[in-house]
């Protein structure tokens, strides 16, 4: 695990040497702070529109910076052929994989909880309340949702020839499963066999991201997540990550690195 961890600190020291994410929080910065200082802040219709589209830009900016992110570490190891003393110091492949895993999502996870403290602090100071439960299920949850993205995106990258190929298609995957992998079941229902059969497979076989979309949590102040569904919730994710960990080192261990 030591190896692992130092190859994580490498990425997230990387990460935060790159421009991307000072980027993406400035404009959602600039942004919110717009919005906040419309004086019809107040009315709580325009309080929940503006929070939406807030929220909106920080989901947007945290898959932005995981997809990227993951896309490039293993095939830039390759161009640059860095992988070949990192593999000799002793390092396995598979510790090399999980170190690349684990720095993408710490650093997503650090980029995530300055993201959410600025926006509620922002919300805070206009509705005159923060609710924290509701804040770190969110967060807790979004950031879940961080760690499979990340482990499919890893994934991709033993599989397909190109970063560029990667994060588009990573992208259309993850942008397709919340917002039509919800639908599939009701979909199947009005198709004939085998067409049927085939849509209920990938509905049962895909991991459902949008079970870690609760920003009407925060929107619409709703009450609290019984914990024991945010616990199974993070389980469930944990399942998934674990599988595209696995199967993105049975295909990397066989691989050719040059």
């Amino acid at each position: 695990m030591n190896n692992a961890f130092a190859v994580a600190g490498i990425v997230i020291k990387e990460m935060y040497r790159r421009k991307d994410f000072y980027v993406l929080f400035i404009l959602t910065a600039l942004i919110t702070l717009a919005m906040g200082s419309f004086k019809l802040f107040n009315d709580d219709r325009i309080v929940r529109y503006l929070k939406e589209i807030c929220l909106l830009l920080i989901w947007i900016s945290s898959l932005v910076i995981a997809i990227t992110t993951a896309a490039r570490q293993l095939p830039a190891e390759k161009e640059l052929r860095t992988i070949f003393p990192l593999l000799a110091k002793p390092i396995t492949r598979g510790q090399l994989i999980l170190g690349k895993f684990l720095g993408c999502w710490l650093a997503c996870g650090m980029a995530l909880l300055l993201f959410y403290v600025f926006f509620g602090i922002i919300s805070g100071a206009r509705e005159h309340q923060f609710p924290v439960f509701n804040y770190l299920q969110a967060l807790w949850l979004h950031w879940i949702l961080l760690a499979v993205v990340v482990a499919l995106v890893l994934f991709g990258s033993v599989v397909l020839s190109a970063v560029s190929v990667n994060v588009t298609i990573s992208f259309i995957v993850v942008v397709g499963i919340l917002f039509v992998g919800r639908h599939l079941n009701k979909v199947a229902l009005q198709l004939t066999e085998p067409a049927q059969s085939i849509v209920y497979s990938i509905y049962f076989a895909i991991p459902h991201l949008e079970f870690y979309d609760v920003r009407d949590l925060i929107i619409h102040d709703l009450p609290a997540i019984p914990w024991k569904i945010v616990i199974l919730a993070g389980g469930y994710g944990a399942c998934y990550t674990g599988l595209f960990l696995f199967a993105t080192w049975l295909i990397f261990r066989r691989k050719a690195l040059n």
